[in-house]
């Protein structure tokens, strides 16, 4: 039944269904690295250095860098602030 039901999707979506599938899975796998990155940031001070790259000379690329980790940052306030209201976490310093 899932079969049909797959088949009639991508026949439907001209074999759009299954290309939206990998690009979401993409997209989730970009702002898990972000967050990883924003993560590192929080807890060592570590960040990525562009200085030396000619391709970040570009504002337009530098611009889109810092997006790109700006929603790591995002990504990372928002698990700490759920976490932080859950029960099933607690601080320990």
């Amino acid at each position: 039944m899932v079969f049909f039901i797959n088949t009639g999707l991508n026949i439907l979506t001209l074999g759009l269904w299954g290309k939206l599938g990998r690009v979401a899975h993409y997209a989730f796998d970009a702002v898990l690295i972000s967050t990883i990155l924003a993560g590192m940031k929080r807890s060592t001070g570590l960040t990525p250095s562009f200085k030396k790259d000619t391709l970040t000379e570009n504002k337009d690329v530098q611009s889109w860098i810092e997006k790109y980790l700006g929603v790591g940052e995002w990504v990372m306030d928002q698990s700490v602030a759920i976490a932080g209201s859950s029960s099933y976490f607690e601080r320990k310093r």
